[in-house]
């Protein structure tokens, strides 16, 4: 997947997912995380930091910030 359509898919399914479902949200960050090439079996806990940044804890205990950076997904280890 191109950096192009998971922005993309970010713009459009974060802010809609965080208002419908906790577990959703989770479950499309560990998928953005994986999609990125990091390993993440499942996100355990999200905290918000902005409009489309999140920091997500892996099952593993290893947190990734997510966040949406002009048209680009960035995800970085923290």
């Amino acid at each position: 997947m191109t950096r192009r359509a998971l922005a993309v898919l970010l713009a459009i399914a974060l802010p809609t997912l965080a208002a419908d479902d906790d577990a959703a949200l989770r479950k499309d960050l560990a998928a953005v995380i994986a999609l990125r090439g990091n390993a993440c079996e499942a996100v355990t806990r999200v905290e918000k930091k902005a409009e489309n940044d999140y920091v997500a804890t892996c099952k593993d205990g290893k947190r990734y910030r997510v966040r949406l950076s002009g048209d680009r997904v960035v995800v970085t280890r923290q």
